[in-house]
């Protein structure tokens, strides 16, 4: 039962459920292993768009998943023609947020070993009611875990989040000694899991040129290195703080397995222009395994049947790792 993983469809107006189902039409071991969580007439939509032909089970248990067809969980039953593509809507976001919070449930009750989430739109889910900034936020919220932090995977480069989503003025005063250690062990812990036996860890600093012995701030001094002190003194292998300027291209020229980054656009400027189509959003530190897609929903190009599938597919299989 456990070989079972879940799939979030995000928001319904975007590009979630067209992904979805060309991963699944390009790789099909995934049908049977998967789990869908959302909208039931908008995959059967996508379905007919795409001309794949795919035989849809609903479910309300999991003892109900049948093989030789599609399992889905629609939490929130709606019409096709209720479903505004390509618009910022209410009614999206609660699909969305429902899809979620249901998928999560699941993977509580062991019934699935992992959640990939496809794009959901917070503006959107804010209207619907559900204040939360994104995915991290609603896993940090409904799953257990003392401490939780966003890792972006990639091929070329991996990233992990000091802070992520909040104001670069928050985030400064977020860069603590607690927090940085805390994040430096998660990424290593991570990697481990994922084959890296000794994985090397880069941490960037949160000032230019990390700070310049205090010249440019305080924060390298006051609280990054000695959180790299103490990581070095449990026995995890990690350099810095070095300067955020040129920390990812050493990262990427294979200096270091993964660069600690102390805020959100610090460590996704580099891994979106390194690997837009095919990097990995990870939620590490929590009871739930969660991977997502690292591009949001895409309403300008919803429909059109161009999105592409191969950041989802990345997604599904770094969560079969972990």
């Amino acid at each position: 039962m456990m070989s079972r993983f879940g799939i979030t469809l995000g928001d319904p107006c975007g590009i979630g459920y067209e992904i979805t189902l060309k991963a699944l039409a390009r790789d099909r071991r995934y049908q049977e292993q998967a789990l869908l969580f959302g909208s039931l007439s908008m995959l059967r939509y996508y379905d007919q768009r795409l001309g794949y032909d795919f035989t849809f089970n609903a479910i309300t248990t999991i003892d109900e998943c049948k093989s030789g067809c599609i399992n889905v969980y629609d939490p929130l039953p709606v019409e096709r023609k209720e479903i505004e593509i390509g618009r910022v809507t209410a009614l999206g976001g609660e699909v969305a947020f429902q899809s979620v919070v249901a998928a999560i449930a699941f993977a509580q009750r062991k019934e699935i070993r992992s959640v990939v989430t496809a794009p959901l739109n917070k503006e959107a889910m804010h209207k619907a009611g559900h204040l939360y900034a994104g995915h991290t936020e609603i896993f940090g919220e409904y799953t257990k875990g003392e401490h939780y932090a966003m890792l972006l995977y990639s091929e070329k480069l991996k990233a992990i989040h000091v802070s992520t989503h909040i104001s670069l003025r928050k985030a400064c005063d977020a860069c603590t000694k607690d927090r940085v250690l805390t994040v430096i062990r998660l990424a290593n812990q991570t990697l481990k899991k994922i084959g890296y036996k000794k994985p090397r860890i880069a941490v960037a600093g949160l000032n230019p040129h990390a700070g310049e012995n205090g010249l440019f701030g305080s924060e390298e001094i006051e609280e990054i290195i000695p959180a790299i002190e103490e990581a070095r003194a449990q026995g995890m292998v990690v350099e810095g703080p070095i300067a955020p300027d040129t920390v990812f291209l050493r990262a990427m020229q294979g200096s270091y397995d993964i660069v600690v980054a102390m805020y959100h656009d610090q460590g996704h400027i580099p891994l979106k222009l390194l690997a837009f189509d095919s990097g990995v959003n990870i939620t590490v530190g929590l009871d739930v395994i969660r991977t997502s897609v690292d591009h949001g929903t895409a309403f300008d190009i919803a429909d059109l049947l161009i999105a592409r599938e191969d950041s989802l597919l990345e997604a599904i299989k770094i969560g079969m790792l972990l």
